[in-house]
C-alpha cells in the first residue's frame, strides 16, 4: 500500500523524537555515572564517518533564523540540537518534504539573538538503525544587519501578495512555505507550491509604479531532485510579458537585468523538474515613477 507524504514524514518525526530521546538518556546516564555504556543492539558511529566537510552554521538573518548545510554519504534522518548552554534546549528538524532518510539536509534553527555564542550538537539516524552524533560545538551569530531593503517587492516597502497558485499544506500568507516567504529576503525560508509544478505562479503589487531595472530569483529545490524551477516569466499589469529567464540551480538567486515599467508583476514557471515547485526568494529593483 502507498503511504501518503504526511505518513512519511510523522515517520521521520516519531525516528527523530525516539532518536533524541535516546540522546538524552545518555547525557543523563553520562551525568550520573561518568561512563555511558550504550544499549548492545545500537550502534553508535561520530557523524565524521558520513561526512566530509566542516559543520559551518551559515545565512544567519534578522528574523533569528539560520541554517546548517550538511550533506551526508548515507541517507540519514538528521537533527541538530542547540541552545545558550551544553545543555541546548532546542531541537531543529529537517524540512526536506521528501520524507524519510536523504543525503542532503538543511535543518532550520530559529529564536537565535545577535551576538550570542550557541553550543550544538548534529545528529542522524540511518535505516540500519545506527546513529551518527557529532562532538559538542559552538557558533556565535553576527549582529543584526541593519542595510536599508531595497527590494520593491518587500511588503516592508509597501508592496502586497495579490495571489499565487497554492502553497504546501494550504499555507497562509505568513506561514513556512506561505506566499510571502518568497519575499521576505530570508534564505531560510520559502514559498512552495502545492504540487503546481510548471503552472506555478505568483503575483506582487508594487507600492507605486516603477521603473524596474532587475529582477532577482531564487528558485527552492527537494533533496530527490524536484521543485526546482529552471525557467519563469515576468508578465505586467499591461499584459506585457519578459524572459524566460533560465535558472543554472538552485544555490543562490540570480539577477537579470530588464527594463520594465508596471505597478503589478505576475511570474509564471515555464520549466521546472516539477513537483512542489516555489521560491527562496523573489526581488524587484528599481526606482518608483513620479505619479
Amino acid at each position: 500500500m502507498r503511504r501518503s507524504p504526511t505518513f512519511h514524514r510523522l515517520m521521520v518525526l516519531v525516528a527523530l523524537l525516539i532518536l533524541t530521546g535516546i540522546v538524552l538518556s545518555a547525557r543523563h546516564i553520562t551525568a550520573q555515572d561518568d561512563e555511558f555504556q550504550p544499549p548492545e543492539d545500537v550502534t553508535f558511529q561520530p557523524i565524521d564517518a558520513i561526512i566530509e566537510t566542516d559543520l559551518d552554521v551559515t545565512n544567519f538573518a534578522n528574523d533569528g533564523t539560520a541554517t546548517l548545510p550538511i550533506e551526508t554519504s548515507v541517507p540519514v534522518a538528521c537533527s541538530i540540537v542547540y541552545g545558550p548552554t551544553p545543555e541546548f534546549g532546542s531541537l531543529s528538524l529537517d524540512m526536506d518534504m521528501a520524507g524519510g532518510p536523504h543525503t542532503d539536509h538543511s535543518p532550520l534553527l530559529t529564536g537565535l539573538e545577535p551576538e550570542t555564542t550557541y553550543y550544538f550538537r548534529v545528529q542522524g539516524v540511518d535505516a540500519a538503525g545506527i546513529i551518527y552524533l557529532s562532538d559538542v560545538m559552538t557558533f556565535t551569530t553576527p549582529p543584526r544587519s541593519d542595510e536599508p531593503v531595497t527590494n520593491l517587492a518587500s511588503p516592508e516597502l509597501g508592496a502586497e501578495i495579490t495571489g499565487a497558485s497554492s502553497a504546501f499544506g494550504g499555507a497562509d500568507l505568513d506561514d513556512p512555505w506561505g506566499a510571502g516567504s518568497a519575499f521576505d529576503g530570508n534564505p531560510n525560508t520559502a514559498w512552495s507550491s502545492a504540487g503546481d509544478g510548471d503552472e506555478a505562479w505568483i503575483e506582487v503589487r508594487l507600492a507605486q509604479r516603477a521603473r524596474i531595472t532587475a529582477v532577482e530569483f531564487w528558485t527552492r529545490f527537494m533533496s530527490d531532485g524536484s521543485a526546482q524551477i529552471t525557467s519563469f516569466t515576468v508578465t505586467t499589469d499591461s499584459g506585457e510579458t519578459f524572459g524566460p529567464f533560465d535558472l543554472p540551480d538552485a544555490e543562490q538567486a540570480y539577477t537579470f537585468e530588464v527594463d520594465i515599467e508596471a505597478e503589478t508583476l505576475r511570474f509564471d514557471v515555464t520549466s521546472s523538474t516539477g513537483g512542489n515547485t516555489g521560491a527562496v526568494d523573489i526581488a524587484v529593483y528599481g526606482e518608483p515613477v513620479a505619479g
